[in-house]
């Protein structure tokens, strides 16, 4: 299309990829302050290959750790120190190459007990990771931990001389990974946040890294022949199009994939009342239940293809697609989809590395969680009118299903049954994610960016569960502070937003029944 070879020439004439690769600053900022930003966030050029003795580290770790009779790894993070590690655990998992690797990325209490659970930790190594070691997410797992295994079966991955490798160090646990500090949460699939688990977990990282820096190679080229600068035009030339809604589908080995996209998509562009949304994990469609704001980019891992791709091409929606060679080609996903961002965020005048609204819900939440120690109460969870929130859908709009719930295949799917009735009925791109890991994914989107969201917060009113060490609060008060701090955000920008909560038995098959019900 005519918007996307615009958008490719356009590249060409601002000379963009070879800036890229020179860390010109200027490229996506005009200020001193904003070029100083994206200066601290352009190290993932140079971990697309292995950094001098990094193989030969994880290589060592991982043998030690399976010579101590280690079976089981647990990745205790949040956003972009979980979701690559999650990538490599769903697509290699169960090769039996080494541990099994499991993430815990919620604080509902029903999850948090069911990942660090005393019984199954007895041959375990719990990695907790964390950029800056502050995020209260994962330190409230990291005390839990550490109340359940000895020191010898904790690790940590974290900037040097933040508060985790602090603590770790202190604490005399088993190692400390540093990662270099200008690298982004979600620019570091291929930095230790994302390699030191997958070696754990028996991944042959070396092949993953050759697969990177080929890529990294191959987006050095002419924007015309250059995987990167060709997917970067065709997200930001649809965007210009009115086609904001970047959907990505995937077979289903390679579904964790698209939600470490979204996470990059979402918090590189969703600011300044402008980004992408992207949609990830929404069922399949015939053509005619999509608007004319989609574009779609279709992964394809070896024979595995994504089902209704050619109809949608067809149909006259635009389509790009993406061959993978083979699992280890994740590597080169990475770096592709990496350089794809933050050449978008060139062409739309997006600063892709910073995230000027990331930190609202966590300062509401610290100020619900100040208020619940000072002798105050949790609001009680809202009964909100899901079709009167529904009527609020416009063309171009997108219904954004955040769940505070505990994140197991039987909660997801009325969740996804009601995703696919309003996409069908009202023709608006849905989204979804579970409540507080999607703070560090899509949130950045739903304040900072188009005022474009409908949002249906689902929650329930857990209790008892683990207690948090060193906390006045435990694990259930935790996320109920964190769904009212956001929701107390969405509605600080004006943003169209219901509560609804699910307390009784049945009652999320009730909700999917009403929508069913409401949109006939």
């Amino acid at each position: 299309m005519s918007d996307v070879d615009d958008a490719l020439g356009e590249l060409r004439d601002r000379d963009a990829v070879a800036r890229l690769h020179d860390r010109d600053a200027t490229l996506w900022s005009d200020d001193a302050e904003g070029q100083q930003v994206v200066a601290n966030r352009l190290g993932w050029l140079d971990v697309a290959a292995p950094p001098p003795g990094w193989s030969q580290r994880l290589r060592e770790l991982a043998a030690g750790v399976t010579g101590d009779g280690i079976s089981r790894v647990v990745l205790a993070g949040m956003g972009g120190s979980s979701l690559a590690p999650e990538v490599f655990a769903t697509v290699f998992g169960g090769d039996g190459r080494g541990a099994t690797l499991a993430v815990l990325d919620s604080t509902h209490p029903d999850a948090v007990a069911a990942v660090l659970d005393p019984a199954s930790l007895n041959a375990a190594l719990v990695v907790v990771s964390s950029k800056s070691g502050s995020t209260e997410e994962t330190r409230s797992f990291a005390a839990r931990a550490a109340e359940l295994v000895p020191p010898a079966r904790l690790l940590a991955v974290t900037d040097p001389g933040s508060q985790l490798e602090a603590q770790a160090r202190d604490g005399g646990w088993r190692d400390v990974a540093t990662n270099p500090p200008d690298i982004g949460g979600r620019y570091s699939a291929l930095s230790l946040f994302g390699m030191l688990p997958a070696a754990l977990a028996g991944v042959d990282v070396d092949a993953v890294w050759a697969s990177g820096a080929a890529m990294l190679e191959r987006c050095r080229t002419a924007p015309e022949d250059n995987p990167g600068a060709q997917l970067a035009a065709f997200i930001a030339g649809c965007a210009r199009a009115g086609r904001d809604k970047l959907t990505v589908l995937t077979p289903t080995s390679l579904a964790s994939l698209g939600d470490w996209v979204e996470q990059l998509v979402a918090e590189s562009t969703g600011k300044q009342g402008r980004g992408i949304v992207p949609v990830v994990g929404e069922p399949i469609g015939e053509p005619g239940v999509y608007g004319d704001d989609r574009a779609f980019v279709a992964l394809h891992l070896g024979a595995e293809t994504p089902l209704g791709v050619d109809d949608l091409a067809a149909a006259g929606h635009p389509v790009h697609r993406i061959d993978v060679a083979d699992r280890a080609g994740l590597g080169g996903e990475f770096v592709r989809w990496e350089v794809a961002v933050a050449l978008a965020g060139a062409l739309l005048g997006i600063n892709p590395f910073d995230e000027p609204n990331v930190s609202e819900s966590k300062a509401n939440t610290t100020a619900v969680l100040d208020d619940v120690a000072a002798g105050g109460s949790l609001d009680e969870p809202e009964h909100g009118d899901v079709s009167a929130l529904l009527d609020h859908l416009r063309p171009g709009d997108y219904c954004s299903v955040q769940a505070y719930l505990a994140p197991t295949p039987e909660t997801a799917a009325p969740l996804q049954r009601l995703r696919a009735t309003v996409r069908d009925r009202y023709r608006v791109a849905t989204t979804f994610g579970w409540g507080p890991r999607f703070l560090h994914s899509t949130g950045q989107l739903h304040k900072g960016g188009p005022n474009s969201v409908v949002a249906l917060q689902v929650v329930d009113r857990p209790t008892g569960g683990p207690g948090i060490p060193g906390r006045d609060y435990d694990f259930a008060t935790l996320i109920r502070a964190q769904a009212q701090g956001d929701l107390r955000s969405l509605r600080d920008h004006g943003r169209r937003v219901a509560q609804v909560a699910v307390t009784e038995p049945g009652a999320l098959e009730s909700l999917a029944a009403a929508v069913e019900g409401a949109t006939r």
